[in-house]
């Protein structure tokens, strides 16, 4: 298994095993060319991925953005897709930025859901500058065992 994501292909890593392999991964993130212009947010929507016995929670810092900026979707049944855009502030002829820290663009973050994810009752909600997805759980249904009698 390589350490290294793909070049080739749909850009996707390819750990199948981990859920967070499919974010959006760009070999020259941090430099100042880099291809990641519209997507510099992308390290700012962080994500805790919390489960319970009746669901999986989300929880993503998206702080300053209000939920008509945010887009929460399911794809290909069980790719579970947070994106929005951060705009830039405004600038103003005569204004002297001193330093400029908050990022600004494109976010994307894209997690492989559980088998057991009911994909038809997926919520989200947006409080204090903090997205939660609710994907619910169906239930595991226990295998029916019956016993064998051995004759002889």
């Amino acid at each position: 298994m390589s350490l290294i994501p793909s070049l080739f292909g749909n850009g996707r890593r390819s750990n199948v095993f981990d859920p967070l392999s499919l974010d959006v991964w760009d070999p020259f993130q941090g430099f100042p060319f880099s291809s990641a212009g519209e997507t510099t947010a992308v390290a700012n929507a962080r994500i805790d991925w919390k489960e319970t016995p009746e669901a999986h929670l989300f929880k993503v810092d998206v702080p300053g953005l209000k939920k008509e900026e945010v887009k929460v979707e399911v794809e290909d049944g069980s790719i579970l897709q947070i994106s929005g855009e951060r705009s830039k502030e405004k600038e103003e002829k005569n204004d002297k930025w001193h330093r400029v820290e908050r990022s600004s663009g494109k976010f994307i973050r894209r997690l492989r859901l559980p088998e057991n994810a009911k994909l038809e009752e997926v919520k989200a909600a947006m409080e204090n500058g903090v997205l939660t997805v609710t994907v619910p759980k169906e239930e595991v249904k226990k295998p029916e065992v019956k016993s064998i009698d051995i004759s002889g």
